[in-house]
């Protein structure tokens, strides 16, 4: 069961019903005529509508131009330079051939990551089922970490909603002298009878001031 939040405003109702064809033929009506305190309020009924979330397509693609590197050593140089030392290893290496030409290189020096992104596509593929690779700097000898560079695509990207099939929204509810609770129960009594449409009713709130946010499950 997923819980919805949902804000009802002054001097509206919600009424869930046992049967959906209840709620559903009295949406249908659209206009009602309740007994409040000895006056007669017209009344509208609106389908319930739940802003569920937002509906996309994601799709995920090995990238044929890029890479992921870690394990990048914290060596006393500056940034610029790792960046170009970077470069010029998986450019090519004497152990293992490399990518080629390189379009961009993008260091984090705090987290010792890369991004290689080499010009032509398909480059990466030179790197396929390679977890390891040599690189030397500093006089030094190191091995990193080398992993697939993955691209995701958001297509399609709506806001989804539906509207409940057993629970209806009234609106312009008149204010009246009875208190809330009162007001509530005429309300209830009005659409439970089914000579005015209505059924059993399941659950019912009714806000007579302000605002207040209610949990709906769907």
């Amino acid at each position: 069961t997923t819980k919805v939040p949902f804000r009802l405003n002054q001097n509206q109702a919600l009424l869930t019903f046992e049967d959906e064809e209840v709620a559903q033929r009295l949406t249908k009506m659209s206009k009602h005529c309740v007994n409040l305190d000895n006056r007669t309020a017209n009344v509208t009924v609106k389908p319930f509508e739940l802003d569920m979330g937002f509906q996309f397509e994601l799709s995920v693609t090995i990238s044929g131009k890029k890479i992921n590197v870690s394990e990048i050593p914290e060596l006393p140089i500056p940034k610029g330079w790792m960046r170009d030392k970077l470069e010029l290893n998986f450019y090519k290496s004497e152990q293992v051939p490399g990518g080629g030409e390189i379009e961009n290189v993008t260091y984090n020096r705090e987290s010792g990551t890369a991004v290689i992104t080499f010009l032509k596509a398909g480059a990466s593929n030179n790197f396929v089922g390679c977890t390891k690779y040599p690189f030397r700097a500093e006089g030094r000898f190191f091995k990193l970490s080398v992993s697939p560079h993955f691209d995701f695509h958001l297509r399609k990207f709506q806001p989804y909603s539906r509207v409940s099939k057993k629970t209806i929204l009234l609106k312009g509810i008149p204010e009246v002298e009875d208190d809330e609770e009162s007001v509530q129960d005429m309300i209830e009594i009005h659409f439970q009878k089914p000579s005015n449409g209505g059924g059993e009713i399941d659950r019912i709130r009714y806000i007579s001031r302000g605002a207040a946010y209610v949990c709906f499950e769907e």
